[in-house]
């Protein structure tokens, strides 16, 4: 009770300041939010639909890579310094530059979401579903104050649609759509629809879709347990607008009745999420403001699927229930022609219960509910000022502290049983569990974090055809609610804690300390003096975090795993991006050519221990060539990995062989009607995912001969979908 009036005074104190702020801009005179550092990675824009190397792909690349997938995180492949951490089929984590997870700033509708499972079944890009996505984009390395905080390394941001409005003297504008797609592997269908309704004042959508999918097969013909999926997504945009103001707001329902898990020893069984946002914009003759709300509701169910062994004896019912609310206020404040000033506020609050119900008949699982969090709380209130200034048509700098205040606490936790504190339970090790909780209970829980980030940049452009970009970034990130409060050290409860997708266990540390990450980093550009026929970009960085959240072994578990507790130690990544792009034909016979490709490379270290940091992309490449003419837009892709050689071996992380695959796709819009059909995997390839994790499915079930395998990458799927707008 004592975190959760703590929690209500804290937002109290929160709005009184963000109505403060707002009373203090409106003296003030602003111009336009948009920041001009560093440079942004949009993958879909209106105003661009062929754009260069330094924006990824245009909205007909965005419709074919839709049809491809049902994960969010799947439309980044093949952005600079963009990888991904295999979990289930819409659950994907995305990384930058090495740093994946919660050290990534990711946004949904300017609102972050904060993990509602131990597991991470659920992380913010699997709450919106492709067809609702309008635009992306991903802030990589060095990244201003005003893009977010708590967070080590960059931002990625993913809008819906905005609402759209009748021309003026239009008395009223109807549009909708139907969409229906299929990829062979794994039998996955997609349906969505949209419909909207406006006048030139009002504007009302709705957006629904559903996705579900079978296990899928690799390349050797196998099939891959626990890869199959169902999700629906149904959401509505209420919009307004008047005088250079603007008010949207929107609601939506996400159910997803099962998501296999193929690294994880669960499954989800049970997902309902339930959001509203708001958000106002306002142009007046003194400038713009900006200000989001938002609120959200998931209850989270993992159990066993059949895979898993989920038809016998109940298997271990694991509950989640998490809330999330929040505010930012963003203001830019145009001081005089060559001084722009960003100021802004937000506070997030983050509430969670994580309990497992005793199962019936079981010795080990009973009598009483474990509590792994009970009643966690996560608060924090940031505050950032920014300054860019152009000092000259070639220089410019930008310069930017803020601070983010991180409060968290948690009530009394208890185990199955205390009568039994010490006894031989599941994983072959002795259950502490009880005495685990009784240590973890006598202590206090809460803690308070202080966090500071400084961010400065320059920007010199010495032509029309040449640019360089340097700067400096700390960035500060506070535990989550797991890595400090996951308290259980018994085999069963540790291996319920991690989203790693190595099925190894994971105990909490209330001592942790906040990381902090100071990186350097340079972006060195060359283009045709249009910004339209070519474009050649390259971006080293280094990294030094301090304190940054690895683990120590405690432990060995039973079939070779291990069980690990977070803990502070420090780290270096370094590593660089090349991106390139041109025009290489192009007139109005034979459409547009254009070749593009995308290279990274990273090493990470723990300084203290000498191991490879967990789950970093080997040397990988994108290559791609494009098409288009009139309605025509097509594409091949080359895609590849070398040998993941460096590995954690704290973690038991598998080596992975050097792969690649050729994709392809093609789509034809004309009228209102638009098809697409592809190939992903063209020649079948067998081929292991360098950051999908282990295959503890198959393990499980036998099928590895009893040796944990890295989890093999889906064979070739043919895709064929159909658009149809209205």
């Amino acid at each position: 009770m004592t975190s959760r009036f703590a929690a209500a005074g804290a937002l109290r104190a929160a709005l009184l300041s963000s109505a403060a702020l707002t009373g203090l801009f409106s003296t003030v005179s602003l111009a336009q939010t948009a920041q001009s550092l560093p440079t942004i990675s949009v993958i879909a824009s209106p105003d661009d639909p062929f754009p260069l190397a330094g924006a990824g792909l245009g909205e007909g690349g965005l419709a074919g890579r839709r049809a491809a997938t049902s994960d969010v995180a799947a439309l980044l492949r093949g952005l600079p310094g963009v990888s991904l951490y295999g979990n289930g089929g819409v659950s994907s984590l995305p990384a930058l530059n090495g740093l994946g997870a919660d050290r990534v700033n990711v946004l949904v509708d300017g609102a972050p979401v904060a993990p509602a499972c131990p597991n991470q079944m659920n992380p913010a890009l699997s709450t919106i579903a492709p067809t609702r996505v309008s635009k992306v984009e991903v802030l990589a390395g060095i990244t201003p104050v005003s893009a977010g905080g708590d967070s080590l390394t960059g931002t990625i941001s993913v809008e819906s649609a905005p609402p759209v409005f009748a021309a003026p003297g239009e008395t009223l504008r109807t549009e909708g759509s139907l969409s229906a797609f299929y990829r062979s592997n794994g039998r996955s269908v997609t349906g969505a629809a949209e419909a909207s309704v406006a006048d030139d004042t009002f504007s009302l959508r709705y957006n629904g879709a559903w996705s579900r999918a079978d296990n899928y097969k690799a390349g050797n013909g196998q099939t891959v347990r626990s890869t199959l999926f169902n999700v629906q997504d149904n959401a509505l945009t209420l919009g307004a607008q008047r005088d250079g103001q603007r008010i949207t707001l929107q609601g939506g329902v996400q159910t997803m009745p099962y998501q296999g898990f193929p690294t994880q020893r669960m499954d989800l069984t049970d997902n309902r999420s339930v959001f509203v946002n708001g958000r106002y914009e306002g142009s007046f003759d003194w400038g713009t403001l900006d200000a989001r709300a938002n609120w959200r509701r998931t209850r989270h169910t993992m159990n066993f699927l059949e895979d898993k062994g989920g038809t016998a004896g109940g298997g271990m019912p694991m509950d989640t229930l998490t809330t999330d609310a929040g505010y930012s206020v963003k203001a830019t404040l145009q001081l005089s022609a060559r001084d722009t000033l960003r100021v802004g506020n937000e506070f997030r609050h983050t509430h969670l219960d994580d309990w497992w119900d005793p199962v019936a008949g079981s010795m080990m699982m009973g009598p009483q509910t474990y509590w792994n969090v009970n009643g966690g709380t996560r608060n924090r209130v940031g505050t950032f000022a920014e300054w860019e200034a152009d000092w000259s048509p070639a220089w410019t700098t930008l310069l930017g502290v803020r601070n983010d205040v991180v409060w968290m606490d948690t009530g009394a936790v208890q185990p199955y049983s205390w009568r039994n504190p010490i006894g031989m339970g599941m994983m072959g090790m002795a259950n502490p569990d009880a005495a685990d909780a009784r240590a973890f209970n006598a202590r206090g829980h809460g803690r308070t974090d202080v966090n500071v980030d400084v961010t400065a940049l320059v920007r010199y452009t010495p032509s029309d055809t040449s640019q360089i970009e340097a700067g400096y970034a700390r960035k500060t990130r506070s535990p989550n609610l797991y890595e400090r409060y996951a308290w259980g050290t018994g085999g069963m409860s540790s291996t319920m804690n991690g989203w790693f997708g190595d099925a190894n266990g994971y105990v909490g540390d209330l001592d942790l300390k906040p990381e902090v990450a100071n990186t350097v980093g340079v972006t060195a550009t060359l283009h045709d003096a249009t910004h339209k026929s070519w474009e050649v970009k390259v971006n080293p960085y280094y990294t030094y975090v301090q304190n940054f959240i690895d683990v120590d072994r405690i432990a060995p578990l039973s079939g070779g795993f291990a069980q690990l507790r977070f803990a502070n130690h420090d780290a270096i990544l370094f590593g660089a991006n090349l991106s390139a792009a041109a025009i290489v034909h192009e007139d109005e016979q034979f459409g547009t050519v254009r070749l593009s490709g995308v290279l990274g490379w990273v090493h990470g270290r723990n300084l203290d221990t000498g191991d490879a940091l967990y789950h970093i992309m080997p040397l990988n490449a994108l290559l791609t060539a494009e098409h288009r003419l009139g309605g025509w837009s097509s594409a091949i892709e080359l895609q590849g990995s070398a040998r993941k050689a460096r590995v954690s071996d704290t973690r038991n992380e598998p080596e992975t062989p050097a792969y690649a695959l050729v994709n392809l796709r093609s789509g034809y819009e004309w009228g209102n009607v638009r098809v697409d059909v592809g190939v992903e995997n063209l020649f079948d390839q067998q081929y292991y995912q360098p950051l999908g994790g282990v295959a503890y499915a198959d393990f499980r079930a036998g099928g590895s001969q009893g040796r944990v395998g890295p989890l093999p990458g889906s064979g070739r799927s043919l895709i064929a979908g159909m658009t149809v707008k209205f």
